[in-house]
């Protein structure tokens, strides 16, 4: 179980939200795949109305196609507009569980992320790695302006067109004088050890090279993923302050990022409620780095902690 018996469980709280504006500052990311299961959804309730609308006609045809019984045509029919039916209402679901994860569920998860730190106003350098659009890097900023901070958040971009349009979300959001963006790799990240006093990152430990061959996939592909993911996870460790705060969210496992922060002797390591996305149950996990902690070199970091 995720932080159980390590103390209360990190706050969530409930601000009154403008989603049109968030949604109109972050938009929705793979919108086509909305778009695709709109379109399904659509014309499956169509046929659902057209089996309503013409179910005798139906089962008429299907009766002379089939040459079958009346009874079994006419059940034939009606499970067919049962399914389409069916299908129609889990696409429509589907797309508005896809919606709601495009900037309503990471908004309200940075959060509860942004909730795990007891005292902004004395940090003075924050990292967000995998900053994304910016969802969880304003979220950081807000903070920072609201404590009064003098401190800046740095998020770590994928590339530099990822980082221009992360600062625009920031200018809409009236914090860019607290944001700096720039790129980056989460396997080796481009900063000191012991540095920020913060560092968050949301749904980014994920693998970054190319899908495995599919023989090898089941096993030396997901060992290497697992990998991958452990020294991102002992990267975040090495640039935190001794005494720092990190909040990890990832689709993964919250079981192996435990298993790791312990394995790396973190302290405080506290987990949140479940946290549905995109149909899975997820928990957002923070620690603090020890006082005099010493970094670890990647050789020292197990690689095994996803088994």
């Amino acid at each position: 179980m995720v932080g159980k018996g390590k103390g209360k469980r990190i706050p969530v709280p409930c601000p009154k939200t403008d989603w049109p504006r968030i949604y109109a500052i972050y938009g929705i990311d793979h919108w086509h795949t909305l778009a695709v299961l709109l379109l399904h959804a659509s014309l499956f309730s169509l046929l659902s109305l057209l089996f309503l609308l013409f179910f005798d006609p139906v089962a008429t045809l299907l009766q002379s196609l089939l040459s079958s019984s009346p009874t079994a045509a006419r059940s034939l029919a009606g499970f067919a507009g049962a399914f389409t039916a069916l299908s129609a209402v889990l696409l429509f679901l589907a797309a508005g569980n896809f919606f709601y994860s495009a900037a309503a569920l990471p908004h309200e998860v940075a959060q509860r992320m942004v909730g795990a730190v007891g005292d902004w106003s004395a940090v003075r350098n924050a990292l967000d790695v995998g900053c994304g659009r910016g969802i969880l890097l304003n979220a950081v900023a807000t903070q920072l302006k609201k404590s009064g901070s003098s401190g800046r958040v740095v998020g770590l971009a994928q590339s530099k067109r990822n980082a221009m349009a992360t600062l625009r979300t920031a200018k809409m959001e009236g914090v860019q004088e607290y944001v700096t963006c720039r790129e980056g790799d989460a396997r080796s990240l481009p900063f000191p050890d012991d540095y920020f006093d913060v560092v968050v990152s949301a749904v980014f430990l994920q693998p970054t090279k190319a899908t495995f061959p599919s023989k090898q996939h089941s096993r030396a592909g997901s060992a290497e993923n697992w990998a991958e993911r452990a020294r991102m996870l002992g990267e975040i460790v090495r640039v935190l302050k001794p005494g720092g705060v990190a909040v990890v969210w990832d689709f993964a496992r919250s079981s192996w990022i435990v298993k790791g922060l312990q394995e790396l002797k973190m302290a405080d390591i506290r987990g949140s409620e479940q946290v549905t996305a995109f149909m899975t149950g997820t928990h957002v996990v923070s620690f603090t780095k020890p006082a005099g902690h010493a970094v670890l070199s990647l050789p020292e970091v197990r690689l095994d902690w996803g088994c």
